[in-house]
C-alpha cells in the first residue's frame, strides 16, 4: 500500500490503529493472524542430496560411466583399480566444491536475517514497552531514536529533526531527513523508495533526532522480505566455461558411444567365428578404446588452472570466491557498476566554495556541526558534516582546537523545517553564533553579507550574484550549504530558533560532492578499447548520476540516463529493445537492478555486476559474475558475489581481466 501518499489519520484508519499503539489482546490477535516479524528462512536441502545433485553435470556423468566401464574392465582383466580410484576422487572433490558453492544463498538470507533489530520500544496499552522485535505486528506504533536500528516497514507519525540511513536499500550512504507531511505525486506514477522521507524502512538505521511511526509491514512483506525473496528466486545461470563443457561432453558422449558401436560391429563382421567369447573379448576391446578417448584428466587440468588464475588475481586485490568467475570476468562484455564507493570515493568532499573569507566559512561550517575530530584527526559522524570539519582541517583549522577557543553555549539543532541548524559560541571577543543551512533559507534571515572586504546591507545584487552561484554549484550536481553569522554582547536568553536566526550576516557557500575515484576514468576508458560497455547503476538522484558518470565519460549526453521510475513504464520487451539506449540508471531500487542485469543476459552479453549493499544482492546473484566489495560490502552481498574486491575499487576489475 502506498502509505507515504495517506495522511497519519487516513494510514492509523486503515491499519486499525491508534497514535498511542494497539492493546495486548489486539496485538496478540494479530500475531497468530499475520505471523511472527521475520524474514523466511532459505529451503533447506539436505547435504546428502547436494551432493548427489552436483552427478547432473553431462562431463560427470560421462566421467562415472567412465569410472564404471574401467572398474569392470578391470574387474574381468584382473588389473589395478587406480584408474577407478582417480575418476571418482575428481568427481567427489569437484561435487563438494559444487556444494560449497550453493551454500551461499543460505547464508546470504541468515546475514540479512542478523540485521533486524533485537527488540524494539513500543506503545502496548498507551504505555512504553520493549519486546521482541520478531512480535511486531501492524498497528504497533514504534518509539525512535538515534542508534536504533528500524524494525520493520512503518509510517512515521511524529519527526523530530530525524534522520535515517537507509544504504541497506538504496545504496547511498548519505542520511535522510524525515518528516511527517503526506506526499504527492505530481507528474510521477510513484515516488522512488529513497524519497519516501515520511516512511521508515526495514534494516535502515536513525542516525539524529527521535521520533515515532505505525508498523505497515512485517516480515517478507517488507523493502527487506522483498529483496530477501529476490534473492532466494534468483537463479544463477551457468558461466561460459560451464556451458562449453557441457557442449564437449555432449560431442565426447557421441564419439565414444560411435566408437564402441564401430570397434564392437567391425571386430564382430571380420571376425572368422562368432562364440560368447569372442563377443565379450571384443566388447572388452571396444569399451576400453572408448574409455581411452575420455579426458579423465580434463576436469582435473580446468580445475588447476583456474586455480593459478586465483592466485595470480588475488594478488591485484581481486579476490576468487568461485574457481569458474576466473574465465567469467575474462569472457566480460557488459559490466554494470554500483557508483558510491566503487566509481566514487564514498567520503562528501567540499570541492568548491564562494566568499570572501574562507577561513571564516570553514570555521563557521566546522562548528556549527556535530562531526567531531578522531585521534587521527579524521572526521567521524554524519556524512555533510564530516566533509565540513575536514575541509576547515584542510585549511589548518582543526576542529578541536576551534572548540577549546570558541567553545559552544547554546545550540538550536538541524531541522527539516527550517532546514538549518544554529550554535552559539563564546569567543575572546565576545559572543558569536554560526548559522549553516540551506543557501535559500539561510538568506532568508540574512539582512547583511560580507562583500569586497566589509560588512554590507543584503541588496537585491548581492542576493542575485549569491543564488547565481548557488545555482551554478547545484548544476554540477554540488551539494550546497551557506553559512552566516550574528554577533552578540551577552549570552541569548531566547534560544528558540525564531529569535537566533534572524539578522544574520551572509558569509558564503560551500560546494561539496562524493568525487571520483581518480584511477577509475583510465580504466573505463581500457574497458572501451576491450570492447567491454561500463554501466552505472545508482539511487542517486538523475542530476548527480549524470554529473558523475559524464566526468568518468560513461556518457556524453543526459539523454543516456534513464530513473527507475521512468524503468517502470517500459514493458520488458520494450526494454530488451531500448536497452542499448542507456549507460545511467538513477533512482534505482533492487528489483530494477535484477531487471537490468537480466535484460543485458537475455540479448546474450556476459553481464558482470559489483556492489556493496545488501540492495546489490539479488542482482550480484543474477549476474554472470557477482562482484562484491571487500571493505564497504555487507555480509549479505560478499555471500552470493562470486568474486570479492579487496580494495572496493573498479579499476581493480579492469586491471584482473
Amino acid at each position: 500500500m502506498n502509505y507515504y501518499l495517506k495522511s497519519t489519520d487516513d494510514v492509523l484508519k486503515e491499519i486499525r490503529s491508534q497514535s498511542t499503539g494497539l492493546t495486548s489482546k489486539e496485538s496478540e490477535e494479530r500475531l497468530l493472524k499475520n505471523g511472527k516479524n521475520k524474514l523466511k528462512e532459505a529451503e533447506k536441502e539436505s547435504l546428502i542430496a547436494r551432493f548427489f545433485s552436483q552427478m547432473k553435470d553431462p562431463m560427470t556423468i560421462i566421467l562415472l560411466c567412465a569410472a564404471t566401464v574401467s572398474g569392470i574392465t578391470a574387474a574381468y582383466a584382473h588389473e589395478s583399480f587406480a584408474d577407478v580410484l582417480i575418476i571418482l576422487a575428481v568427481v567427489i572433490i569437484n561435487a563438494i566444491l559444487g556444494v560449497t558453492q550453493e551454500s551461499k544463498a543460505e547464508k546470504a538470507i541468515e546475514a540479512l536475517q542478523e540485521m533486524a533489530a533485537a527488540t524494539s520500544k513500543v506503545l502496548r496499552d498507551g504505555v512504553i514497552q520493549s519486546i521482541k522485535s520478531e512480535d511486531l505486528v501492524v498497528g504497533d506504533v514504534i518509539l525512535l531514536e538515534a542508534g536504533d536500528a528500524i524494525p520493520a516497514d512503518a509510517r512515521l507519525l511524529e519527526s523530530a529533526s530525524l534522520k535515517v540511513e537507509e544504504a541497506a536499500l538504496t545504496g547511498e550512504s548519505v542520511p535522510v531527513n524525515k518528516k511527517i507531511d503526506k506526499l504527492t505525486l505530481g507528474t510521477e506514477k510513484d515516488i522512488p523508495l529513497g524519497d519516501r522521507k515520511n516512511m521508515v524502512y526495514m534494516g535502515s538505521v536513525v542516525v539524529y533526532g527521535r521520533g515515532t511511526a505505525v508498523v505497515t509491514a512485517i516480515g517478507m512483506d517488507t523493502e527487506m522480505g522483498k529483496i530477501a525473496d529476490a534473492l532466494a528466486n534468483a537463479k544463477e545461470g551457468r558461466t561460459p566455461l560451464q556451458i562449453k563443457l557441457a557442449q564437449l561432453s555432449k560431442i565426447l558422449t557421441v564419439l565414444v558411444v560411435g566408437i564402441c558401436i564401430f570397434i564392437f560391429g567391425f571386430s564382430l563382421l571380420t571376425a572368422e567365428t562368432i562364440n560368447g567369447e569372442v563377443a565379450l573379448n571384443t566388447f572388452m576391446v571396444a569399451v576400453s578404446l572408448a574409455v581411452a578417448a575420455i579426458p579423465e584428466g580434463l576436469a582435473t587440468v580446468v580445475t588447476i588452472v583456474l586455480s593459478i588464475g586465483v592466485t595470480n588475481m588475488s594478488k591485484k586485490n581481486a579476490v576468487i570466491r568461485k574457481l569458474t568467475a576466473v574465465e567469467t570476468l575474462g569472457c566480460a562484455q557488459i559490466i554494470c557498476s554500483d557508483k558510491t564507493g566503487t566509481l566514487t570515493q564514498n567520503k562528501m568532499t567540499v570541492v568548491e566554495h564562494f566568499g570572501e573569507k574562507e577561513d571564516l566559512l570553514a570555521t563557521a561550517m566546522a562548528l556549527c556541526s556535530d562531526a567531531q575530530l578522531d585521534e587521527t584527526n579524521n572526521a567521524v559522524g554524519e556524512p555533510t558534516e564530516c566533509a565540513l570539519v575536514n575541509y576547515a582541517t584542510k585549511l589548518s583549522l582543526n576542529k578541536n582546537k576551534l572548540k577549546e577557543q570558541q567553545p559552544r553555549v547554546v545550540e538550536a539543532p538541524f531541522d527539516s523545517v527550517r532546514k538549518m541548524m544554529s550554535t552559539v559560541h563564546k569567543t575572546a571577543d565576545g559572543i558569536v553564533q554560526y548559522t549553516k543551512g540551506a543557501p535559500d533559507e539561510v538568506l532568508k534571515c540574512c539582512t547583511h553579507a560580507l562583500y569586497q572586504g566589509k560588512v554590507v546591507p543584503l541588496t537585491d545584487a548581492i542576493r542575485k550574484e549569491i543564488l547565481s552561484k548557488n545555482k551554478e554549484m547545484a548544476d554540477k550536481a554540488l551539494r550546497v550549504l551557506a553559512a552566516a553569522y550574528r554577533n552578540y554582547e551577552s549570552v541569548p536568553t531566547d534560544i528558540n530558533p525564531e529569535s537566533l536566526e534572524k539578522e544574520l550576516v551572509f558569509v558564503g557557500l560551500t560546494g561539496m560532492i562524493d568525487p571520483i575515484r581518480p584511477e577509475v576514468v583510465g580504466a573505463i576508458t581500457e574497458c572501451k578499447k576491450a570492447g567491454i560497455r561500463p554501466i552505472m547503476i545508482t539511487g542517486d538522484h538523475r542530476d548527480t548520476a549524470v554529473a558523475i558518470a559524464t566526468q568518468l565519460g560513461i556518457i556524453k549526453e543526459a539523454k543516456e540516463a534513464i530513473t527507475g521510475a521512468e524503468l517502470n513504464e517500459i514493458s520488458d520487451e520494450a526494454f530488451k529493445n531500448e536497452i542499448e539506449s542507456y549507460s545511467v540508471y538513477a533512482r534505482v531500487q533492487p528489483e530494477h537492478k535484477v531487471r537490468i542485469v537480466n535484460a543485458w543476459r537475455a540479448k546474450g552479453k556476459i553481464t558482470a555486476m559489483t556492489g556493496d549493499g545488501v540492495n546489490d544482492a539479488p542482482s550480484i546473484k543474477s549476474a554472470d559474475i557477482g562482484i562484491g566489495m571487500g571493505i564497504t560490502g555487507t555480509d549479505v552481498t560478499k555471500n552470493v558475489a562470486d568474486m570479492v574486491l579487496a580494495d572496493d575499487n573498479f579499476a581493480t576489475i579492469v586491471r584482473s581481466e
